[in-house]
């Protein structure tokens, strides 16, 4: 099946940054968010990030106009279902997934692919509320979607090769690389990053050391280009203990237990990046520790 139209369902981090990859590489974009203060600003941020790529001579200045001109934005979740691809990048809440897929479900044309940007819940059970499980499958981008190289394709039980089979071919219009991993919680790189990240909020939690030492350490003694505690603000503490509860439900080990400092931290509202404070406190000029 031939992939020109695509419709992404959410303009947050994720759903922006998926916009901006497909637009400029070629596929014609409709970006949905049920605000249209989000698409505000998920416009304003492509706009600034591919001007970067431009001042990188990453991008050309004609590419770049042509890229922008792909992309249309709407507030109506209605106006996706004749795309050739509809892929979901709302919040990581399974109730909010199926409620979306619901809601597009009368206005999907019968060619239409359906994909997930989950990154940890069943594609299986997503595939099954909805009227074209073969059909469906789960596409999950790493973040940050612009510069990251990999995409996980996940298969549900239902999914068709034909369905897979386009989708490899996607992500390599795309210029990034594909994946294959099982369906099962957290796929392959949610089940080892976040039960790593969980971990050293252990050792934080513990005493073995503090912000700075453990995040140090991780950087200088296994050349991670982000330390644990770092990264889990990046990505969001409320989504790292969400992952973390998939896989302690999903797998049912106690290895995947959430600490209880993580917990404690996502109750405060000390969430990460976004909201300016986490394990780091991001209010002024330079991040400062908060433990």
């Amino acid at each position: 099946m031939n992939i020109q139209t695509v419709g992404i369902i959410g303009a947050g981090q994720m759903g922006n940054g998926i916009a901006h990859v497909f637009a400029t590489s070629g596929f014609d974009v409709s970006l949905n968010d049920i605000s249209q203060d989000a698409l505000t600003s998920a416009m304003s941020r492509i706009e600034k990030n591919t001007a970067r790529q431009v001042s990188k001579s990453q991008m050309s200045e004609a590419n770049r106009a042509a890229a922008l001109s792909r992309i249309s934005t709407t507030t109506e979740l209605g106006e996706l279902g004749g795309c050739d691809l509809v892929i979901e990048a709302a919040t990581e809440r399974e109730s909010i997934k199926d409620q979306i897929f619901s809601g597009l479900a009368p206005s999907l044309a019968d060619h239409t692919l359906l994909a997930t940007n989950t990154s940890s819940l069943s594609i299986t059970r997503l595939a099954a509320k909805t009227d074209r499980p073969e059909r469906f499958m789960g596409v999950h981008f790493m973040n940050p979607v612009p510069l990251m190289e990999l995409v996980e394709l996940i298969r549900g039980i239902a999914t068709s090769e034909t369905t897979y089979q386009t989708m490899l071919g996607v992500v390599e219009r795309l210029n990034k690389t594909s994946a294959s991993a099982e369906d099962y919680p957290g796929f392959i790189v949610n089940r080892i990053l976040i039960p790593m990240i969980n971990e050293a909020v252990y050792a934080l939690y513990e005493g073995v050391g503090n912000v700075a030492s453990i995040d140090a350490s991780m950087k200088l003694g296994a050349h991670h280009p982000m330390g644990p505690l770092e990264l889990g603000d990046f990505i969001g503490l409320d989504t790292c203990l969400a992952i973390m509860n998939v896989l302690h439900d999903g797998l049912a080990d106690t290895k995947y237990r959430p600490c209880p400092l993580l917990v404690k931290y996502v109750e405060a509202g000390w969430v990460g990046r976004k909201c300016g404070q986490g394990f780091y406190d991001y209010r002024g000029e330079t991040p400062v520790p908060t433990r």
